[in-house]
């Protein structure tokens, strides 16, 4: 988008570009019922080149409406079931000798796609964490002493058991912070699991309804979003009433914080803020788009002291009682 479009350009073209991605959701719809701020905070991911976490015990269709948005997009998608015995090389890809002509040859894995589903993620151990850790933040990979770019657009959307889950492991706080979204996936309402047992019995095919090149040009309308001073003001009181909890009015929640956000997460609400106003068809950001997205983006950044645990305090209450403190511009 050219610098020198008007206001009501940008204004009129948000409207239009946002009717193809409301087009993606009521696709989605056909097999996936309810789950709307899932289904939204995907697309906002998507808009933002931003990997995503989902966690929320088994049987709630993780697996089933991620392969539903892969479908509907088109995009090259591979799953990769995540499990105590995995490697790396069964993630990245490894060296293969070829005793014809004596050399190795680089086997690529299935992380080479645009859309990968790392199922349990948090039932793989430290090494292949690592893999994908450079993977999410690179966006490539390293086989041997070769590193190889990874195709773009490169979206990692991850599913994972409650911690407490037999057989898992705790991701590590380096490898979250680089998930723009944990989202936690909670059950249907009796009138929704009703509609299930219809969708079932009654399949709906999904058709492909965005191409790779709709996914760059909204990125790049996503950019051009107008957020104002105040806004990213508001954000930055946010993230840091996280860490100076004290400085901010908050002492009653000083205690329960160990560690606040970091900087990605600033970025990343931001940036979420400016998708999510997109997907509203409009063209600026405003203070409802941030407490719109500040719970998913946060919740997996702020660290919990034992005392909090102790208590049954949440990250999520935690950012609640911040966005009460925190004016609103």
């Amino acid at each position: 988008m050219a610098d020198s479009m008007s206001t009501q350009q940008i204004a009129e073209i948000v409207k239009e570009k946002s009717l193809v991605w409301q087009g993606l959701r009521n696709e989605v719809k056909k097999v996936i019922v309810g789950q709307d701020i899932v289904v939204d905070r995907i697309i906002i991911g998507l808009l933002c080149n931003g990997h995503i976490l989902l966690e929320g015990v088994p049987g709630l269709a993780k697996t089933t409406l991620i392969k539903s948005i892969a479908q509907a997009i088109g995009l090259h998608y591979q799953r990769i079931q995540f499990t105590p015995d995995l490697l790396p090389a069964d993630l990245i890809g490894t060296l293969i000798y070829n005793p014809k002509t004596q050399e190795f040859q680089t086997k690529k894995g299935p992380i080479f796609a645009n859309f990968i589903l790392a199922d349990e993620i948090n039932r793989a151990p430290a090494k292949v964490q690592s893999a994908l850790l450079e993977a999410m933040q690179e966006h490539q990979v390293t086989i041997g002493d070769k590193s190889f770019a990874l195709e773009e657009p490169f979206f990692v959307l991850a599913t994972q058991n409650p911690i407490d889950q037999e057989g898992t492991y705790r991701l590590p706080e380096a490898q979250v912070d680089r998930f723009m979204f944990k989202i936690i996936v909670s059950y249907s309402t009796m009138n929704e699991e009703r509609e299930i047992i219809n969708r079932v019995l009654n399949p709906q095919k999904i058709c492909k309804v965005i191409e790779k090149e709709d996914i760059f040009e909204a990125q790049k309308i996503v950019d051009q979003i107008y957020i104002d001073d105040k806004v990213i003001e508001y954000i930055l009181n946010i993230v840091f009433a996280s860490r100076n909890p004290k400085e901010h009015k908050l002492d009653d929640i000083k205690n329960f914080i160990e560690y606040g956000a970091s900087p990605r997460a600033t970025l990343a609400l931001a940036n979420a803020s400016k998708a999510h106003a997109f997907i509203k068809k409009r063209h600026f950001v405003t203070p409802d788009d941030v407490k719109a997205i500040a719970c998913d983006v946060l919740r997996h950044r702020i660290i919990l002291t034992y005392e909090a645990e102790a208590e049954q305090i949440t990250a999520d209450t935690i950012v609640h009682k911040i966005l009460q403190i925190i004016p609103s511009p």
